[in-house]
């Protein structure tokens, strides 16, 4: 009759198996340590490292925050119109070929309407318009255009 696993013990093996059981345990401690759990320590340290500089980032942030709140959009820095700004920044952005039509309306502003414009594209566009030249978007009106990533839009720009 075979011995049961229950009354199987090292002892019981011989020298050649001792040594084959011995070897496989320490093989799979080794694997254990080196293959999972360094890993994971250098990952999570990994981990710690970028979580504290984004703290480090976050508070510099926090504290230049107000020094920008307070200095707003930038004036338009040259004498050059609205129609010549969105113009030139449209081709600049590469949306030239969706700019269908401009109209000048009340107090300085313009209204701009895009066909088939890439989405992306259009809010670079309108924030470089901001950054660099003072431009705010009074009003807009976005549609889908049927093709992935390509809106119809009217928007209703004003300087200064």
């Amino acid at each position: 009759m075979a011995p049961s696993l229950n009354s199987l013990s090292l002892a019981s093996l011989s020298a050649r198996e001792r040594r084959m059981v011995i070897g496989a345990a320490v093989l799979a401690v080794l694997l254990l340590i080196f293959g999972i759990l360094v890993p994971l320590d250098r990952s999570v340290a990994h981990a710690q490292a970028r979580l504290a500089k984004k703290k480090a980032d976050l508070t510099w942030m926090q504290g230049a925050a107000p020094q920008f709140a307070t200095l707003g959009p930038a004036p338009a820095t040259s004498a050059e119109s609205l129609l010549v700004i969105v113009d030139r920044s449209a081709r600049e952005s590469g949306l030239a070929g969706s700019l269908s039509g401009s109209e000048p309306g009340a107090s300085g502003s313009l209204s701009v309407r895009l066909e088939k414009a890439p989405f992306d594209a259009l809010v670079a566009w309108l924030g470089r318009l901001a950054q660099q030249n003072g431009v705010s978007v009074d009003s807009a009106t976005i549609e889908k255009s049927g093709a992935p990533g390509l809106v119809n839009a009217a928007i209703v720009l004003h300087s200064g």
